[in-house]
């Protein structure tokens, strides 16, 4: 199956830049109520990482007393991250991606060079899992099922 199905194209995924600040993400973050975001290198487009709320949050209480303005001048690039969402290639096959999703809120998708082309949500794996299992439990007792 084309895993393609599933992506949702970066030009509707929110993300940071490598170069943003610690505000622009907090910023990005608070906007979209997500609790991370792929980071993407805005020199390349390549994937980088995954900025989390927790990320920001530790960073923030280690740094004692950080004025929103003094946010400005962090790089997301210096704060510690606990892990990143590993993506997959393009053409990655579909138990692959399974196993990524797993453990992932969301899998970044990456094409042949590398560049972040968007990601593909746990969400929609499991809609379309549900949806195939109704299906096959229809067929097994024998109703139609409209394709």
């Amino acid at each position: 199956m084309n895993i393609l199905f599933f992506l949702t194209p970066k030009s509707e995924v929110s993300y940071v830049y490598d170069t943003d600040s610690l505000r622009q993400a907090l910023e990005r973050l608070e906007k979209h109520k997500f609790s991370a975001v792929p980071i993407v290198s805005k020199a390349d487009g390549h994937y980088v990482g995954t900025l989390t709320e927790g990320d920001l949050l530790w960073d923030i209480k280690n740094r004692n007393d950080l004025s929103l303005k003094e946010a400005e001048d962090i790089s997301i690039m210096h704060i510690k991250r606990k892990w990143d969402n590993e993506p997959v290639d393009v053409d990655v096959d579909m138990e692959d991606l399974l196993n990524k999703a797993m453990n992932q809120n969301f899998v970044p998708v990456v094409d042949d060079g590398k560049h972040f082309i968007g990601i593909i949500t746990r969400k929609d794996l499991i809609q379309y899992l549900c949806k195939k299992l109704v299906k096959a439990q229809l067929l097994a007792g024998g109703m139609q099922v409209e394709q």
